[in-house]
């Protein structure tokens, strides 16, 4: 007897059966136990998460010959027929195959005919949204007002294509990606029958690898089975689909924190060794990086089941919130971005250099044992209470001599008294001077960047206010158009004064107007900068 794929031979028989879509079933099981039933339905959701499989069960029940039944006997000869796909009046049709007029009016032709075997004549036509608009006008009249003894069926994965006229003729039922573990315990349940030795990571990675569809966790599964030699094993599936262990990602987290360049690229030195899968890398970094936001911003957070939380705190003491969130950003893009590298490990390895050296407003440089000069970094907490105690005296705010650094009335001069980074940064350079009374300070956000009262930003704002200030105080942000110049228009305002200075400067040197003259040359402006122009 020849092979059976895990997916056909583990295809739902029954409403019961099927994992995660609980609503529908409820829905269909009422409908079919009342005998309540529509003409037309519609299944929408993506691949492989039952939508065909609901539309057998569901012509099934209607042509059971023990009756209409939200449970059929699958004995009968219309069950078994249906079951094994040779039921004649069970009718599927691939969209995509047939997508002119001229073969949807030749499936048409037989509506009016009555079934050959069962109760009903099920038109099931999947990929629905493949029919051009002619086969979709030549469906709506029938689809409106069919026989009696028909029952159309439409499945699709892009319901946004399918014409609003269609869509109103039919009662509409969204499946849902299945969850990680819906699938984990699906797969746990198919080994244990087949008595295939099995561990719990490989469960979790096919799970995550099938990407909310049972019928891609059923085929990794498959695959995983022939690549272990009759086992399923965690490491032979990181191999077979490329995954990145979640350890990888910590010591590359790590290694970011510490700002650890050379060690970064020996890691990914080893995970193209071990041919990884970058995009996958990204994915799990992101996934990563989500964990540890949410365990700087929720309270009482719990990491899912998957990490370390003991290790995703202490790489969550090591990244500021700020960073956080824009090394999210910045893997979110380069993960967009990888297509267009020359290949996935120089792209990767591009997206890390960038997470390197973004260090907004960093400290001045300091020397370093090497006798170099390397950035303050706040790197993995120590373990030694003396060496933290060290670091909090090496932090430490000094006054100031600048007056404008405690006057919060020069809003700018202040700003820049202040050591601060990333969004709290951003937040604070995009605001104005309201008033201050000794107690509470209140500044204007403009409006237009409300998006930068994220996380713990103003909360990390207030506290830098009064480490200058030296007191308790309040601090209230109110949301507007700003009447004054912000501290970040003023920056704005100057560069592009510098800028036409600079192109001024350059387009009335004499070397090149007599270059100009001289070769019919034209000076290309976007290419001059001001000298204290770090892009220059």
């Amino acid at each position: 007897m020849s092979y059976q794929v895990l997916a056909r031979k583990w295809r739902p028989q029954l409403f019961s059966q099927l994992v995660g879509q609980q609503h529908v079933v409820k829905a269909l099981t009422n409908a079919l136990e009342r005998e309540q039933l529509h003409h037309a339905y519609l299944f929408t959701g993506t691949r492989g998460v039952g939508k065909t499989t609901l539309a057998r069960i569901f012509a099934k029940s209607l042509n059971c010959e023990k009756g209409i039944s939200a449970t059929p006997c699958g004995v009968c000869d219309a069950c078994r027929e249906i079951d094994e796909g040779r039921f004649v009046d069970l009718l599927e049709v691939d969209a995509a195959s047939r997508t002119k007029v001229d073969q949807t009016r030749e499936l048409l032709e037989n509506v009016p005919y009555a079934p050959v075997r069962g109760r009903y004549k099920v038109y099931l036509i999947d990929e629905v949204h493949m029919f051009s608009a002619s086969s979709f006008n030549a469906l709506l009249k029938t689809l409106e007002e069919p026989p009696p003894h028909v029952k159309f069926i439409l499945a699709t994965t892009d319901p946004q294509k399918v014409p609003v006229t269609v869509l109103s003729r039919c009662l509409q039922f969204n499946l849902k990606r299945l969850s990680r573990e819906q699938i984990e315990s699906q797969l746990r349940h198919i080994l244990q029958q087949e008595k295939i030795l099995h561990d719990e990571l490989s469960l979790s990675l096919l799970a995550r690898g099938a990407d909310g569809s049972m019928r891609d966790g059923l085929s990794l599964l498959d695959q995983a089975i022939a690549f272990g030699g009759g086992e399923v094993k965690g490491s032979d599936v990181s191999v077979m689909i490329g995954t990145i262990g979640a350890d990888q990602i910590y010591l590359l987290l790590e290694a970011l924190a510490k700002s650890d360049g050379q060690g970064v690229m020996s890691l990914v030195a080893e995970m193209a060794e071990r041919a990884a899968d970058f995009s996958n890398a990204l994915q799990e970094l992101l996934a990563m990086l989500h964990q540890i936001g949410m365990l700087q911003i929720v309270t009482q957070y719990e990491p899912d089941e998957a990490y370390d939380p003991q290790r995703l705190r202490g790489i969550a003491q090591a990244i500021s919130p700020e960073d956080v969130q824009l090394y999210y950003q910045i893997v979110l893009l380069g993960q967009k971005e990888l297509d267009l590298a020359p290949d996935p490990r120089s792209g990767f390895e591009m997206v890390l250099l960038r997470l390197l050296a973004f260090r907004p407003d960093q400290p001045e440089a300091v020397p370093s044992e090497s006798g170099g000069s390397q950035a303050k970094s706040r790197g993995i907490p120590s373990d030694n209470p003396a060496d933290r105690k060290r670091a909090d005296v090496k932090t430490a705010v000094q006054p100031a001599n600048n007056p404008s650094a405690t006057d919060p009335s020069d809003w700018g001069g202040f700003v820049n008294a202040m050591d601060l980074g990333g969004i709290t940064s951003q937040l604070a350079h995009n605001c104005t001077f309201d008033s201050w009374d000794g107690k509470t300070l209140r500044l204007t956000l403009d409006a237009s960047m409300k998006q930068l009262r994220v996380g713990q930003s103003e909360k990390r704002l207030l506290e830098s206010i009064k480490r200058i200030l030296g007191r308790e105080m309040k601090l209230l942000i109110t949301e507007a158009v700003p009447e004054n110049e912000t501290p970040a228009m003023r920056q704005k305002r100057q560069r592009q004064e510098r800028q036409k200075e600079a192109e001024s400067a350059m387009m009335n040197d004499p070397l090149v107007r007599e270059m100009e003259e001289r070769f019919s040359a034209r000076l290309l402006t976007d290419s001059v900068r001001p000298v204290d122009d770090p892009g220059g």
